[in-house]
């Protein structure tokens, strides 16, 4: 059976060739060889030509989707490939397009984004920590934290360092801190994070000017950021015509309202012109028209203080005509000019120095003279008793400025003094780096003092000056007092001075020590020699805030400060009120009331015995300070 089937296979098998024998004879009778030949070629072409389209394709697909492109299109770049497409585009961008390019990324490592409102809003990268070399490269600005963000406040000058002291980030008043930071308390967005709003402030740093707005008159004229931008790619200096145009100046509003909470202040550059009657400062030809009304004088939260002080309107004009034939000028002048007020509490003798004359030292000592200053609240009384400062500051007479009908031009004006806080210099925000020790130096030198440093002469005492009230605050024992500071080994020198600074300058000068209750005549310690010793005496009711006012600032000059706050049984109070009255019980609740009740209660009706056992060791503390200067 299995030789039959496989003879039955075979046989099939040979039958089948002779079948395609057969086939294979028919077809060579039909087709001719020739024809035939040619018809495999045509196959043969038809085939490779298929092939070499499909490959081509495939070539063209592969380098569509290669790594490089996949990571892209997946979001994960590589630096070469992140280079390459850098190159690309920036190669594809013409000249303009590259510029607005830069300033559009300019734009954004420099300045919050805003949204349509022009609030200025944190930004998305930032936000979300992708973008931290964003974030570490800003400008360190200076946030205030507020309700509906605030508009971006360009700086007043183009080198804070050197000429501008109203930068953001300043030392302020401690009473401004605290009223600033209730009314600017941080209101919680929808997301939770709260919106900072750019405050150009007080720089007590010295901050970097942020990018400025450029006026919408002038967005056309440029698309380069404010702030310089490098050129990733460097440009070919070009010449021709359009190059001869003259160079663009950056716009900037004259007048500042908001980075100082002490005083607004203006300053203008160009033709200025201030006529005094009228009351009037203003800037012919400027880029934009503007006008602002500001007081100057730096107590502008306080009305009582600036309900006096005579309004100045500063303003600018495109169009010298728009302000009237009386505008032409009758004087012009080389020299800047500072235009500020001598009102206000400038008949307190400490207010006369912390609101005028350490204002004016900040802001005209760097002119060393070529300065003229014209006084918009002219008291001849009050001048006449600084007029030595201001001889000493200023070359040139003052100018009475309600009284002077004339047009007066300048080049430079600055509306407003300079000044930080109170009794107060920021050096890191002054002109040249001042600070209250050149202040004093300046004081000593202005009045002809001789001594620079409290180092008493060979055999002498230390000297000790009292000073002595008349109305309030006074010292009961006062004989007491200067017995107890003899037995120690001073000499002791009581005095209130008088209304002639010179006499009581020249005293001061001569002590090496000064001893007050809180008051004004603490003031008198800048004409104390550096190394001197200032003790104050807090009288009851919590004052310790006021006695700020000559902690700090006694210090920033050198000397070496000391505080004794009396106990109860050292106030006459108890001689006038019960031992359970609130005035001892409760003195934050007197406070409450306001300034008047504090005033009334703690400083009007108050004077001092000092308890000399509890007060001894602080005399004792001061000689040995200056004997420690004599040993050096």
């Amino acid at each position: 059976m299995e030789g039959g089937g496989g003879g039955k296979m075979g046989y099939g098998g040979h039958h089948h060739h002779h079948d395609t024998a057969k086939l294979l004879k028919a077809v060579s009778r039909t087709v001719e060889p020739r024809n035939f030949g040619i018809g495999l070629v045509a196959g043969f072409l038809i085939v490779t030509c298929a092939y070499f389209s499909t490959a081509k394709f495939d070539a063209i697909h592969i380098a569509l989707v290669s790594p490089d492109a996949r990571n892209a299109a997946a979001g994960i770049g590589t630096p070469v490939s992140a280079a390459k497409a850098s190159n690309q585009r920036l190669d594809d961008l013409a000249a303009p397009d590259l510029e607005d390019a830069l300033s559009k990324l300019g734009s954004k490592a420099e300045v919050l984004d805003k949204d349509d409102d022009g609030k200025i809003l944190p930004s998305p990268e930032t936000d979300s920590g992708q973008s931290a070399s964003l974030g570490n490269t800003r400008k360190d600005d200076t946030f205030a934290s507020g309700g509906g963000g605030g508009a971006l406040l360009p700086p007043l000058s183009s080198e804070e360092p050197a000429n501008s002291t109203q930068e953001q980030g300043g030392l302020e008043d401690e009473e401004l801190q605290v009223q600033d930071a209730i009314a600017n308390s941080p209101k919680k967005s929808n997301n939770g994070s709260s919106s900072p709003a750019v405050f150009h402030s007080d720089p007590a740093t010295l901050p970097v000017p942020p990018v400025q707005q450029i006026p919408p008159a002038q967005q056309q004229e440029t698309r380069a950021s404010p702030v310089q931008q490098i050129p990733l790619i460097p440009e070919a200096k070009q010449t021709g015509p359009e190059q001869s145009a003259a160079p663009w100046r950056e716009w900037k509003p004259l007048c500042d309202l908001a980075s100082n909470r002490r005083i607004d202040w203006c300053e203008l550059d160009g033709d200025v012109r201030v006529h005094g009657v009228q009351g009037t400062v203003t800037l012919v030809g400027a880029a934009k028209a503007e006008e602002w009304r500001v007081k100057p004088y730096p107590r502008k939260v306080d009305t009582n203080a600036m309900r006096f002080v005579r309004e100045i309107t500063v303003r600018s004009t495109t169009d010298a005509g728009a302000i009237g034939p009386e505008a032409a000028c009758t004087e012009r002048r080389d020299v800047p000019a500072l235009l500020f007020s001598d009102r206000g509490y400038t008949g307190n003798y400490f207010h006369a120095y912390t609101d005028v004359i350490l204002p004016l030292f900040l802001t005209a000592k760097q002119y060393g003279g070529e300065v003229l200053f014209l006084v918009s609240d002219f008291q001849m009384w009050w001048l006449g008793k600084f007029l030595p400062v201001f001889k000493s500051l200023s070359n040139y007479d003052l100018v009475d400025l309600a009284a002077d009908n004339r047009t007066r031009c300048f080049r430079h004006v600055q509306v407003g003094l300079t000044c930080h806080s109170d009794f107060s210099i920021d050096p890191r925000r002054a002109p040249n780096g001042y600070s209250m020790v050149d202040f004093t130096k300046f004081m000593r030198t202005t009045y002809g003092l001789p001594r620079d440093l409290a180092v008493p002469a060979p055999n002498a005492r230390p000297r000790l000056l009292i000073i002595a009230r008349a109305r309030t605050r006074r010292f009961v024992n006062a004989d007491e007092i200067v017995h107890a500071a003899k037995k120690i080994g001073f000499e002791v020198v009581v005095s209130e001075g008088t209304h002639e600074i010179a006499p009581f300058a020249e005293e001061a000068n001569s002590c090496d020590a000064m001893l007050g209750v809180h008051g004004a005549g603490l003031t008198n310690m800048v004409f104390l020699p550096t190394r001197g010793v200032v003790i104050q005496v807090v009288p009851l009711g919590g004052l310790e805030f006021v006695a700020g006012y000559f902690r700090s600032p006694s210090r920033d000059m050198g000397l070496e400060y000391f505080e004794y706050r009396i106990a109860r049984n050292e106030s006459t109070l108890t001689d006038q009120y019960p031992p359970d009255h609130p005035i001892f019980t409760d003195p934050d609740g007197v406070k409450s009331k306001g300034w008047d009740s504090l005033k009334e209660a703690y400083l009007d009706k108050q004077d001092v015995r000092l308890d000399m056992r509890r007060f001894r060791p602080v005399l004792k503390k001061a000689i040995a300070h200056i004997r420690a200067n004599k040993l050096q």
